[in-house]
């Protein structure tokens, strides 16, 4: 196995509803935001780990796989891989060879024939331009968005609380590494292709049943070429007549 290329996908991910991707409070003031995002320590600018998008990513292709039940809610496995037949096992081997496996398999064998892991996320910091107009008209890099559960008896607020997203219409930077180390690797654009797809219908960060985290990613390219029209032809899931 031998690195023999790597490609860099890029582009901007625009939010189409608020995001929030916490960032864990130490303490609480009174009259304070209650959940806040994950910021920049030096610029207090918020950003999109890349954490947050491979564990989302890995995530959904793993659920559209079949295989959530069948690794117990754990990410997929090498051990696991070692059990499954069929398309299953053909797709938790693509996404292990993706994503990458834990150090603890028994099968010394295989971990090294499917070998390191192909991908890497970069953190996604705030678009220049979009911060550069955003700067120009004054606008605030986050909201704080007041939420309450509701009594169904009395109708009355109960625990009322604030949380801070960025707001929708912001826009980041997207840069992804997909390295190649055997003429089979090529294969895997297609299910790094869908797992694109699938963060943009399901969202990113928390409160996403609520309507958080919606994205569109935009201007994509593959070592600088134009594959937006690709990724928005990809169909996830087959239809049903």
């Amino acid at each position: 196995m031998q690195l023999k290329t790597i490609n860099q996908i890029e582009g901007q991910i625009e939010l189409l509803t608020g995001l929030h991707i916490g960032a864990g409070n130490e303490a609480i003031h009174i009259g304070g935001i209650d959940n806040a995002v994950v910021k920049n320590p030096y610029t207090l600018e918020p950003f999109i780990p890349g954490s947050s998008l491979k564990g989302k990513m890995r995530s959904l292709l793993e659920w559209r796989a079949g295989l959530v039940g069948e690794s117990g809610g754990k990410p997929v496995s090498i051990d696991l891989l070692n059990k499954l037949s069929g398309s299953k096992q053909v797709d938790a081997k693509a996404i292990i060879q993706l994503f990458g496996a834990a150090g603890d398999s028994k099968d010394l064998d295989q971990a090294e024939a499917i070998g390191p892991t192909r991908l890497a996320f970069w953190d996604c910091p705030l678009d220049p331009l979009w911060k550069d107009k955003a700067d120009e008209n004054d606008w605030l890099y986050t909201e704080a968005k007041s939420e309450n559960s509701i009594n169904r008896i009395s109708g009355t607020a109960v625990s009322p609380r604030q949380t801070e997203r960025v707001p929708a219409g912001a826009s980041f930077t997207f840069k992804l590494i997909f390295k190649v180390l055997d003429e089979h690797d090529e294969q895997l654009m297609n299910h790094l292709l869908i797992g694109l797809r699938l963060l943009e219908l399901d969202g990113i960060g928390g409160s996403g049943s609520r309507g958080y985290g919606k994205i569109k990613l935009t201007h994509l390219t593959l070592n600088s070429e134009d594959i937006q029209a690709t990724l928005d032809s990809v169909v996830p899931f087959e239809k049903v007549a």
